[in-house]
């Protein structure tokens, strides 16, 4: 879950509002955990991929199970996966430098 909720705050600005949900401020609205579920489901996967592409991101299909985002690449039993690991080390090879010029661009 560690995962997950870093990429929601980090990567697509929602904001924790309970332990079992976030709320998207741009949208006006709360998803619960089941609502976002990006390692098993490709369509929300596909959300963080749309949010990281409105922030200059490239994102390329490298195979069944392989996605790269700019530089990173990650791979993962199924697509979906692969996509959520790919958005995780964005946020995990961020050092503390480089957060001055990522970060606002990101939330």
């Amino acid at each position: 879950m560690l995962k997950i909720d870093a990429i929601a705050r980090r990567i697509l600005g929602w904001k924790l509002n309970r332990w079992d949900r976030w709320y998207d401020y741009e949208k006006g609205i709360f998803i619960h955990d089941s609502e976002f579920q990006p390692e098993q489901n490709l369509d929300h996967a596909m959300r963080i991929v749309e949010r990281l592409e409105e922030l200059g991101f490239t994102y390329t299909i490298k195979g069944v199970s392989k996605v790269c985002i700019n530089d990173i690449c990650a791979t993962g039993d199924t697509l979906a996966q692969a996509i959520t690991n790919a958005a995780y080390s964005i946020i995990e090879h961020t050092s503390i430098a480089d957060s001055t010029r990522m970060w606002p661009k990101l939330c």
